[in-house]
């Protein structure tokens, strides 16, 4: 059996029967934006350490100006950083997967053969920065927020796709084939 051609930029098709592999398409994080606040922090807490170490009135010492910029940097710079770097999204050519969690890890999958309905919401800021945030929903779970994700646009047309594509196949697969036997389920 021959590779089936494509037209007009259309993905390339496994052949009827065929495993397809899961490919990553995307990873993403949501916008960078939101630790715009930690950088103007880490920024003022440096200024101000530079500033009035050796400078303190008498009754305090430098060391407890260092103790409170270390808080202030890991409550307001580090903490929002590791939270941001822990959640992140993953788009296959199967599911779109959402996980977040620094120590105990939280995971979320929705696949795109059973379809889904993708809602788009873009602010005024977002729409300046190229962000949006979509809504992708099944109608039997909960929806999936892909909250403040960079280049929306361009991932609302990949989901689409591999909504197409996968109900494509999952069709076509469906459908016996007259002279070829149809495959067995795969084991679970």
């Amino acid at each position: 059996m021959t590779q089936p051609t494509t037209y007009g930029g259309r993905p390339v098709l496994p052949g009827p029967g065929a495993a397809t592999p899961e490919l990553r398409i995307a990873r993403f994080r949501t916008h960078a934006r939101r630790l715009l606040w930690s950088a103007i922090v880490l920024i003022a807490v440096a200024g101000a350490v530079g500033y009035f170490l050796g400078n303190l009135p008498a009754p305090f010492e430098d060391w407890m100006l260092l103790t409170a910029a270390a808080v202030v940097v890991v409550l307001a710079v580090v903490l929002p950083f590791l939270l941001w770097w822990g959640h992140t999204f993953t788009v296959t050519t199967r599911r779109v997967m959402e996980r977040s969690g620094l120590f105990g890890q939280r995971s979320r999958e929705l696949s795109h053969v059973r379809g889904y309905t993708i809602g788009v919401r873009r602010g005024i800021l977002q729409r300046m920065w190229g962000a949006g945030t979509l809504t992708l929903s099944n109608g039997v779970d909960a929806p999936m927020v892909l909250a403040n994700i960079p280049s929306a646009e361009l991932v609302h047309e990949a989901l689409v796709d591999q909504v197409e594509v996968n109900q494509i196949l999952a069709h076509r697969d469906a459908q016996a084939l007259p002279g070829i036997p149809p495959m067995p389920p795969l084991p679970a």
